[in-house]
C-alpha cells in the first residue's frame, strides 16, 4: 500500500502526522510520502523523522490583510499543478489530510481522481481546509464529541489525537527529570509553557505577578519556558533570579517537563491538550486569540465544560493567571477531580485507531 500524508504549518499538524506515519510503518507500510508547504515546519521535522517529503509553494489566505492575497490564485494553481505531478509519480492508494492549507491541493487531486481520502481533525472547531475537503472524504477522524455539527455523522470516527509514544508512561522519569532541570524534587512545581516560541501575553502575566510569586510558599517552584525570542528580555528581570523560578528559553524534553509538573499553565492547541489528557496533568489553559476561527478557545471550552481544565482568557491573564494557578495548586480536591476527568477524556490508542482506519480505507480500494 502507498500512502500520502499531507498538511502542516504548525506543530499541532506536523507532530500528529508523524505519529500516524510511524504507526503505519510499525504496521508494515513501507511507502509513505509527505506533502507539505515549502518553508514551513514540516519541511524540517518530517525528514528528521525519517520520511520523504515534497514541498508545495502554497500559502494561506489572509483574512485581515487582503492585499497580501494578490498572488494567492497563482500560488494555488501552481500548487495544484505540482500536487498533480507528485500524485501521478507516487501513485497513492489513499491520501491522508491532517489539516493546514498544504493538505488542500493534494487531497483535492485525489478526490478528483476518486482515490480515497481520510481527514484527521485535531480541533473542536475544524479548519477551513478540512471543511472544504470533508464532503468527498471517506472517513474523518476527530478528537472531540459533537463534530456532527460540521461533518457528515456517518463519516466521523472519534479517535482522539495521536501523541508521541514517549508520553505514554512518564511516572518513572520524575527523578531524572528533576535533576535535568535542576529542580527540587521535594517541592511542588507549576510549569508554564507558551509553545516552542513562547507566548508574550503568558510571559507578561507571570512577570506582572512577580510580587505574588515571591510570596508563595517555600515548597512551590516554577519551571518557566519563555521562548527563545523572549529569553533575553525576560532574563533581565528580577523574577528570573528568584530561587523558586527556573527560566528557560526552550524545553527540549517535554516528557521531563510533564513529569515534574503538578500544575501546567499553557496555550490550548489541540496537540498540547491531547498530551495533557493522556498524562492527566491539571491545567490552566490560556487560549491564544491569534489563531484561525479562535479554535483554541473552543478547544479549552470543551475541556472546561467537561470539568477537565480551568481557563483564563488571554485578555485578563495579567490580572488573574497566577492567582488561579496557585489557587488550583492548593486545592487538592480540585486537582484530583481535574486529573480524573482528563484521564477519562484521554484516547491513548488514537495512533492505532487512526492508522487502522487509513489501512481499512486503503484496503477497500484493492477489493
Amino acid at each position: 500500500m502507498r500512502i500520502i500524508i499531507s498538511g502542516g504549518g504548525t506543530g499541532g499538524h506536523v507532530y500528529p502526522a508523524i505519529a500516524i506515519a510511524n504507526t503505519l510503518k510499525e504496521k508494515g507500510v513501507e511507502d509513505i510520502l509527505f506533502v507539505g508547504a515549502n518553508g514551513k515546519l514540516e519541511m524540517e521535522k518530517v525528514p528528521k523523522a525519517g520520511f520523504e517529503i515534497e514541498g508545495l509553494d502554497i500559502r494561506g489566505f489572509h483574512r485581515t490583510r487582503m492585499w497580501r492575497n494578490i498572488l494567492f490564485p497563482f500560488k494555488l494553481l501552481g500548487s495544484l499543478w505540482k500536487a498533480k505531478k507528485v500524485f501521478d509519480k507516487f501513485g497513492p492508494d489513499v491520501v491522508v489530510g491532517v489539516g493546514g492549507y498544504a493538505s488542500g491541493p493534494i487531497l483535492k487531486i485525489a478526490q478528483l481522481k476518486n482515490i480515497p481520502t481520510v481527514l484527521q481533525e485535531q480541533n473542536s472547531y475544524p479548519g477551513v481546509t478540512n471543511k472544504l475537503l470533508a464532503k468527498k472524504a471517506k472517513k474523518i477522524c476527530v478528537a472531540y464529541k459533537g463534530m456532527e455539527k460540521y461533518f457528515d455523522v456517518d463519516k466521523i470516527r472519534l479517535t482522539g489525537n495521536p501523541v508521541r509514544k514517549d508520553l505514554e508512561n512518564i511516572s518513572h522519569l520524575r527523578a531524572e527529570a528533576f535533576a535535568h532541570f535542576d529542580l527540587d524534587p521535594d517541592k511542588r512545581t507549576v510549569s508554564i509553557f507558551g509553545g516552542s516560541l513562547g507566548a508574550r501575553s503568558v510571559n507578561a502575566a507571570i512577570a506582572c505577578q512577580a510580587e505574588m510569586i515571591r510570596s508563595i510558599k517555600n515548597d512551590v517552584q516554577l519551571l518557566w519556558q519563555v521562548g527563545n525570542i523572549y529569553h533575553k528580555e525576560y532574563s533581565q528581570l528580577d523574577i528570573a533570579r528568584e530561587n523558586n523560578v527556573r527560566m528557560l528559553p526552550f524545553v527540549d524534553r517535554m516528557d521531563f517537563a510533564y513529569a515534574v509538573s503538578d500544575v501546567v499553565i499553557c496555550r490550548a492547541g489541540a496537540l498540547t491538550i491531547s498530551e495533557l489528557l493522556l498524562i492527566g496533568k491539571p491545567s490552566v489553559l490560556v487560549p491564544s486569540p491569534n489563531v484561525a476561527e479562535d479554535h483554541q478557545t473552543k478547544n479549552a471550552e470543551a475541556l472546561v465544560e467537561a470539568s477537565a481544565a480551568l481557563m483564563v482568557k488571554d485578555a485578563v491573564a495579567k490580572r488573574k493567571l497566577v492567582a488561579v494557578a496557585l489557587g488550583l495548586l492548593e486545592d487538592k480536591s480540585m486537582l484530583e477531580s481535574l486529573r480524573k476527568n482528563m484521564l477519562r477524556l484521554a484516547r491513548p490508542d488514537a495512533r492505532n485507531e487512526i492508522a487502522e482506519e487509513i489501512l481499512k480505507i486503503g484496503r477497500s480500494g484493492f477489493s
